[in-house]
């Protein structure tokens, strides 16, 4: 077994299964990965198939060092740090706009780059905010009844890293963050008014900042009406559905799928799903839901067996950012939600969205050790306890 020492001494040991489940989704997604890009890849690349897997595959081998650092790390440690965390991710962000650092791609200024290297500080955010979240609300936990001393400091956090990304022209991230920040605040006990206030709010923001922007209207208007534009906006989500119902229930096999070619555009990064569908079938969804569904399990397990507020949260916080971006992914790309930028967890080409994952996968086994004592203890209890 996988061993650790706590701060105290006490010998400690990781949730296996959840470690497994992190493994698998890595290496199942690599080989979709190759099997999706390696066409576009030879095309643009001269004829280097290899050329998405490779740079995948040198950023999961520093995402699993950086995994098992932060498996590893004293979460009060980190606590100490938290706010350096914060101030790094909004400086990150921000240098998305400095000419020289940042680079505008599409129209879009998501990324910090230089001699080759890129980075989406976006993805950042995804694991600093759930993880400051809980560390203020653990902290102001006697306080949430107040707005201005208990709520008011993890909302002005929150904004400022919707209003950075909004900036970036990355609506659909800045909206996701925002969406898995509030399911933070109703599980650190937020009361309903808040979210009253709140929604208040926001639900008419959000249909304005959806009017203001051309291309966002008509992604949306495609959504509601797929045949009002099949050349257009809505061209790359009926292609997808196409190819992921093409797969049947067997799939055409690893490496035979022939509408991923063609039909899908960028199909090697948030569309990457229909490829794996096509290739696997009804089957191969079925296992790929199932290994996230234990991924989600396991992670909110150690999230009830956690033995402070700020781990409780922590754990439900970056579990629930996970699985929620895998569904909002899947749904985008079988027609059930208009389409975003946001990429599939573990599967979609992107260096930023792979390291991420696996840091704050890393966190989640942190929060999962458990003393060797009481993992004897609960097996005996079990009635299959046999040694360690």
């Amino acid at each position: 077994m996988l061993f650790s020492v706590d701060g105290a001494g006490a010998k400690t040991t990781f949730d296996h299964t959840l470690i497994v489940c992190v493994v698998l989704l890595t290496g199942v997604g690599l080989v979709s990965l190759y099997s999706a890009s390696y066409a576009f890849a030879e095309l643009w690349f001269q004829g280097d198939r290899w050329h998405f897997v490779f740079s995948q595959s040198i950023r999961a081998v520093v995402g699993f060092i950086l995994f098992f650092i932060a498996a590893n790390i004293n979460m009060e440690t980190l606590r100490s740090s938290i706010m350096f965390l914060v101030i790094a991710a909004a400086v990150l962000c921000a240098l998305t706009f400095v000419p020289g650092i940042g680079m505008n791609i599409n129209g879009a200024s998501r990324w910090i780059g230089a001699g080759g290297f890129s980075f989406q500080p976006s993805e950042l955010v995804k694991l600093v905010l759930p993880l400051y979240l809980a560390h203020i609300f653990d902290k102001k936990k006697d306080n949430l009844k107040s707005f201005s001393s208990g709520i008011l400091p993890p909302v002005v956090v929150t904004a400022l890293f919707f209003g950075l990304i909004l900036s970036q022209n990355n609506f659909s991230t800045a909206v996701f963050i925002a969406a898995n920040a509030l399911i933070i605040f109703f599980l650190a006990g937020v009361g309903i008014g808040f979210f009253v206030g709140a929604a208040m709010i926001i639900l008419p923001v959000t249909f304005l900042l959806v009017l203001l922007e051309e291309h966002r209207l008509r992604r949306l208007i495609s959504f509601i009406w797929p045949d009002w534009e099949p050349l257009g906006a809505g061209y790359q989500v009926q292609a997808s559905i196409l190819t992921i119902s093409s797969g049947g229930f067997w799939g055409k096999g690893l490496g035979q799928g022939t509408r991923k070619i063609v039909s899908v555009p960028e199909v090697h990064s948030d569309f990457i799903f229909s490829a794996y569908s096509e290739e696997g079938g009804f089957i191969g969804v079925a296992l790929f839901i199932l290994a996230f569904a234990v991924f989600a399990w396991r992670g909110y397990r150690a999230a009830l067996k956690a033995d402070s507020a700020f781990k409780r949260l922590a754990a439900c916080g970056l579990v629930t950012a996970i699985f929620t971006q895998m569904l909002l992914n899947i749904a985008v790309v079988s027609g059930a939600a208009p389409a975003t930028g946001v990429p599939l967890p573990f599967f979609s080409a992107g260096g930023s969205s792979l390291l991420v994952s696996l840091v704050m996968s890393g966190f989640i086994v942190n929060i999962s050790r458990a003393p060797v004592s009481s993992l004897k203890r609960e097996n005996m209890n079990n009635g299959v306890y046999n040694g360690i």
